[in-house]
């Protein structure tokens, strides 16, 4: 009888991308050492454990800090969408996903985002105000000290809100923060805000918001078509995530 020493991890198809090209395969094998946990295997073959949901051995459910042992085979399967938090979600995005974060504050979701902050300014940001992580470093989910991330898939915004959509659903509340600084939007009277607008704005539109914590003032412009198709269509996304 062959000696077995390996142990080995059926990968989901959803969580394959995250493998490096030349190993992209369904059946993955590690070495058990009494000492790595299971989670620490599913992180040595790429696949960051932000992603991971339920893992089976023989088909029961196991943690990540099952100890695996020579012949085990574990289904390691993707987080179940949309995935469950303690309360309404709350993110924080690293420095690449501006766009992106401009999009969620648009759809009134508490999105913090800054351009110059570090990888560890990141974590204890995310930690201290419990928003999740948002990002497309791999490295960066893999921090033992962050409480909870995600990564972001696709490239083009549109692509990375539907799947942000769709893995939390969080509720939607457009035109209701500032893109410019997540601030919460309060109407304003036209009176108030005029000694700030261009003579072309003040004849064209009575309906204005202004930023509590910037100050920046808001209006339906001659960019709203394009604003409102962002929010028709990630409307229609959200829906599907809720009843999916």
């Amino acid at each position: 009888m062959d000696d077995v020493t390996t142990a080995r991890l059926r990968i989901s198809p959803e969580l394959r991308m995250f493998l490096p090209a030349s190993r992209r395969h369904e059946w993955q094998e590690v070495t058990p050492d009494h000492t790595s946990t299971l989670g620490h295997h599913v992180e040595s073959v790429g696949v960051p454990l932000t992603e991971v949901g339920p893992m089976l051995l023989d088909g029961r459910g196991v943690p990540p800090s099952h100890l695996l042992v020579p012949g085990d085979v574990v289904d390691v399967q993707p987080i179940p969408r949309p995935q469950q938090l303690p309360e309404e979600p709350r993110f924080l995005l690293d420095v690449h996903l501006g766009t992106l974060a401009r999009r969620l504050r648009l759809l009134g979701i508490d999105t913090a985002y800054h351009n110059d902050m570090d990888d560890p300014a990141l974590v204890v940001q995310a930690n201290a105000e419990r928003r999740v992580l948002l990002t497309q470093d791999r490295g960066l989910l893999r921090r033992r000290a962050l409480w909870l991330g995600a990564y972001v898939r696709g490239s083009a915004p549109a692509d990375q809100l539907r799947d942000l959509l769709e893995r939390f659903a969080p509720p939607l509340r457009p035109w209701t923060r500032c893109t410019a600084c997540n601030g919460v939007l309060v109407p304003v009277g036209k009176d108030e805000v005029e000694a700030l607008l261009e003579a072309g704005t003040r004849r064209s539109y009575d309906a204005y918001g202004r930023c509590a914590s910037c100050g920046q003032v808001y209006w339906h412009g001659a960019h709203s078509g394009h604003l409102e198709e962002i929010v028709q269509s990630a409307r229609e996304w959200a829906n599907s995530a809720i009843f999916r």
